[in-house]
């Protein structure tokens, strides 16, 4: 292969894609929890890995400084970057969901204010319910918005529910599950093909065995 740069996302996702790609044989020696380094090469000198933001990897794909990413579905529908979507990798499989105090009321002819990171996915959800809704931008402790009254609910990701429970709250809805998907620059497609095809060839073997 070709030099092909990926781009990962700091956090639980990283470690499972980096243990899935030493399945894969794909192996950066300078990987580990503790390192801060943001960019390293594989074994084979052949593929650079590049660390950043989650809500910045879509950028780095769309916009060519990346070939290749490994990002949340979350994230891809939220952001709507212009790249390819080839793969599901099956890792940080989570929900995203409606949470509030268990007894809230979600009904067509109230408005509801919910609090979120995902203003275009709780907007889509509610528009398909017929709700009106007022939504809040947050970033993070999401949570936090109906404890002080700033929201009726929100709209989040799920994994084990645990910070709902010690918050009070609880899944009201399941909106969808989501996993982390392999996106491709347009232009990388075009002109790395058989290298992305390739390494996505690895990917899905490695998945298969796992499987």
């Amino acid at each position: 292969m070709k030099d092909l740069t990926l781009a990962l996302a700091t956090g639980r996702t990283a470690k499972q894609a980096i243990a899935l790609l030493e399945k894969a044989g794909i192996v950066f020696p300078d990987y580990h929890n503790k390192s801060r380094k943001l960019v390293m090469v594989d074994k084979t000198k052949k593929i650079q890995l590049i660390l950043v933001k989650t809500a910045d990897l879509s950028t780095y794909v769309e916009k060519g400084a990346a070939d290749v990413g490994v990002i949340g579905k979350d994230v891809v529908m939220e952001a709507q970057p212009d790249v390819y979507e080839l793969a599901d990798l099956h890792i940080g499989k989570c929900k995203v969901a409606v949470a509030g105090f268990p007894e809230t009321a979600l009904e067509k002819n109230s408005p509801v204010t919910v609090a979120t990171k995902y203003p275009l996915i709780t907007k889509s959800f509610f528009d398909e319910k017929g709700m009106a809704v007022e939504t809040i931008k947050l970033n993070g402790s999401i949570e936090l918005a109906p404890l002080i009254g700033l929201s009726d609910v929100i709209v989040d990701i799920v994994e084990t529910g645990t910070t709902l429970k010690e918050n009070g709250l609880e899944v009201l809805e399941e909106i969808m599950d989501i996993s982390a998907r392999l996106i491709v620059n347009k232009a990388s497609f075009a002109t790395k093909t058989e290298d992305i095809e390739q390494f996505i060839g690895k990917l899905t073997e490695a998945l298969e065995v796992e499987i």
